[in-house]
């Protein structure tokens, strides 16, 4: 992810910060700091912070080890400051193997809640009903109410909530998995709306924060599935550009705007001896062009490490990678030579073409 620091790994995968984590940092820091002018009170407010976010990292790693169980690799996990986020290549296919999964994280919390618990049973006298303060409150009480309101938090029936895809794979347990995300879906988006008039009518922004996460969460999983569904069992090579135009590393960008002007493709493989050696992009090359002119050679301009993809993957994979690199295409290549494009601009073509046969 993009503006995103790696911290460190655990079990193999890279824990990243994104930036505006760090405003939250600040915010609580200055929070702290203001109650008493204690600098002191703005260090444990920071600390506490750093501490819930070690149990966030701790609950996307649940997740994490239980889809490499089903053979699922997770990319990374990034700390955002509305919690964390485990990228894993795809969600399972089956819907008890999703349920697992989804369910793994919440119980991460539940095991930790009840440590926290036994530990404070042993201590004497210490009240444990009493409301979770970062400043004057017992860290081991925070910690264990902080565990459990994200376990609560976290079973919301709607995406991207656990709890929504805890839903959305027992109603596929018995239905189809579109319908079954389309209900789901439907569900976290009146719950959404729930939350969002509920901030407006009492003013609590977090609230609105909540019901703007959902309702864009539950939209775009919606969107997925539908996708997924429209693509169905298509390959790469049903679907790819099969007429298209290469460069030659010691092209300049003017052959590669001549090449633009001339069709419809936007970004170009660059060929030596009939292999690709790297992608040019039409981003790279406005920016090259401004920068440094048209008579630049294309190898100064172009990625030497890109996405490809191969006739026979499936679509829906494609499409789910493209959107992962934040890139716009990638060669159809068999044995080093490429052999098609594709795009997410034609996959958006296909995709309404399928759509409107389906209909």
């Amino acid at each position: 992810m993009k503006w995103s620091w790696r911290l460190g790994q655990l079990a193999g995968i890279g824990i990243y910060m994104h930036a505006t984590f760090l405003i939250l940092l600040a915010w609580v820091g200055m929070a702290g700091y203001a109650v008493n002018q204690n600098l002191m009170d703005a260090i444990s407010g920071i600390a506490f912070i750093s501490i819930l976010f070690f149990i966030v990292v701790l609950h996307e790693l649940g997740h994490a080890l239980a889809a490499r169980r089903y053979g699922i690799r997770t990319r990374d996990i990034t700390l955002l400051p509305i919690g964390g986020l485990a990228r894993l290549e795809k969600m399972p296919d089956k819907p008890f193997e999703e349920f697992v999964v989804a369910l793994a994280g919440p119980a991460v919390n539940v095991v930790l809640a009840c440590v926290f618990f036994i530990v404070l049973m042993m201590v004497p006298d210490l009240p444990i009903l009493q409301p979770v303060d970062i400043l004057t409150g017992n860290i081991l009480v925070n910690l264990f109410w902080i565990n459990v309101i994200l376990a609560v938090f976290n079973m919301i029936p709607a995406f991207p909530m656990d709890g929504g895809r805890i839903l959305r794979s027992l109603l596929a347990m018995g239905m189809d998995y579109v319908k079954a995300t389309r209900i789901a879906a439907t569900i976290g988006q009146t719950m959404a709306f729930g939350f969002g008039f509920i901030g407006l009518l009492i003013g609590h922004p977090f609230l609105i924060l909540i019901a703007v996460f959902v309702w864009i969460g539950a939209t775009q999983e919606a969107r997925m599935v539908e996708i997924k569904s429209v693509l169905g069992d298509a390959q790469v090579g049903h679907i790819m550009v099969s007429h298209f135009e290469t460069l030659a590393s010691d092209d300049t960008l003017e052959r590669a705007i001549e090449h633009t002007l001339e069709g419809f493709q936007h970004d170009f493989p660059v060929v030596e001896d009939g292999r690709v050696i790297g992608m040019l992009t039409r981003s790279d090359m406005l920016k090259a062009l401004h920068e440094r002119g048209k008579d630049l050679p294309v190898r100064e301009v172009m990625h030497t490490e890109f996405e490809q993809s191969s006739p026979f993957e499936r679509a829906e994979k494609v499409f789910a990678r493209l959107q992962n690199c934040e890139c716009r295409s990638m060669p159809v290549i068999v044995d080093g030579r490429v052999v098609g494009i594709v795009t997410m601009e034609h996959l958006g073509e296909y995709l309404m073409i399928r759509g409107a046969l389906k209909e």
